[in-house]
């Protein structure tokens, strides 16, 4: 069967290997979609310290099952259309024991720290599989990226009182405006892409700042009476932006960092103090945000095809992430289909 690999820094070969065969416990689906995400694009970068090459990228699924393995307790039907939670956990570290094992100490990513589904088929723990029900695979494919950012608004406890602002309007920024919308709060988003904040403007976004055009310490302080954000989340992984979350939050106010910040940062930690901020950390996403987006999106509101910047073959895998890497700003999300 066809798989894509990233086998060095730029460079993307499309190679034959071995269909997997079905275990117990596991099922086998056949990959319809896949979207390459912003770790997929470091690693094509040779920027992603998590990941040992060659390896197959890859975990924002929309697939179809076609086999149960043995010793299988599913109400899942072969055909039914699915996506996967795409993280592995250990069950006893301390995440895991606090019912966090989206932040397991072990977890093994797929794509990351071990091969992903940019193959034909791929086996996976039943488990790990969630029922797409109406949703269409190209939907499906979406789910994986939009709950990472509805699990920050979580860690968030966002309100309907909250002022939020988000910084970066790509997919996962996109998942933290939708759920801090839906929640009944007034999103603000942050980004330096005109057309990325039209689309944060749809998806439940009042205001905008483009801060490349803007200064975004006068335009926030105008917004918010100079008093900041009750609720800041980075989406971005910049040293900029891990400083201006800071800024940007009102007194008492919490601050969420998604992004992975490349380099190391100096904080002015006096105002962690001063402003007794709240400061958390949010990695992946627990079934509960995956059934979030997938509420959401069979709400048929979300305007799928805009977040879909193009559909590429198996074999044009090169010329997407190429394509990706020499225009990030206009794109949302690049989907392979099989």
């Amino acid at each position: 069967m066809k798989a894509i690999k990233i086998v060095k820094e730029g460079s993307v070969e499309i190679t034959d290997i071995p269909q997997p065969s079905v275990k117990d416990g596991h099922a086998l689906l056949k990959i319809n979609y896949v979207g390459f995400c912003g770790s997929d694009l470091n690693t094509f970068r040779g920027l992603n310290p998590l990941v040992k090459l060659p390896v197959i990228p890859g975990h924002e699924i929309g697939a179809t099952l076609v086999e149960l393995g043995n010793n299988v307790s599913t109400d899942l039907k072969i055909g039914a259309r699915v996506t996967v939670n795409p993280y592995s956990n250990c069950g006893v570290c301390t995440a895991c024991k606090n019912n966090r094992p989206n932040a397991c100490r072990f977890n093994e990513t797929m794509g990351v720290q071990r091969n992903g589904a940019m193959a034909e088929y791929i086996v996976v723990p039943i488990e790990k599989i969630i029922e797409g029900g109406k949703l269409s695979p190209k939907e499906l494919a979406l789910v994986e990226p939009m709950s990472v950012g509805f699990h920050a608004v979580d860690r968030a406890l966002v309100t309907d009182s909250d002022i939020v602002l988000v910084f970066g309007c790509g997919m996962i920024g996109v998942g933290a405006i939708v759920r801090a919308a839906l929640r009944g709060a007034t999103v603000i988003a942050v980004d330096v892409s005109t057309e990325k904040l039209e689309l944060a403007k749809k998806l439940g976004a009042k205001f905008t700042i483009n801060s490349a055009e803007e200064d975004l310490e006068l335009t926030l302080n105008a917004l918010t009476h100079s008093m900041g954000a009750d609720v800041v989340i980075e989406a971005v992984g910049r040293k900029e932006t891990y400083l201006a979350a800071i800024a940007a939050a009102a007194y008492t106010g919490k601050v969420v960092y998604i992004g992975y910040a490349k380099d190391a940062i100096p904080f002015d930690t006096q105002f962690f103090v001063k402003k007794e901020l709240d400061i958390r950390g949010s990695r992946n996403a627990t079934p509960k945000d995956f059934a979030a987006v997938m509420k959401y999106l069979n709400m048929k509101t979300c305007p799928i095809e805009e977040l879909i910047t193009a559909i590429y073959p198996v074999e044009k895998a090169q010329l997407a992430l190429d394509s990706w890497l020499k225009d990030p700003g206009h794109v949302f999300r690049l989907l392979i289909e099989f």
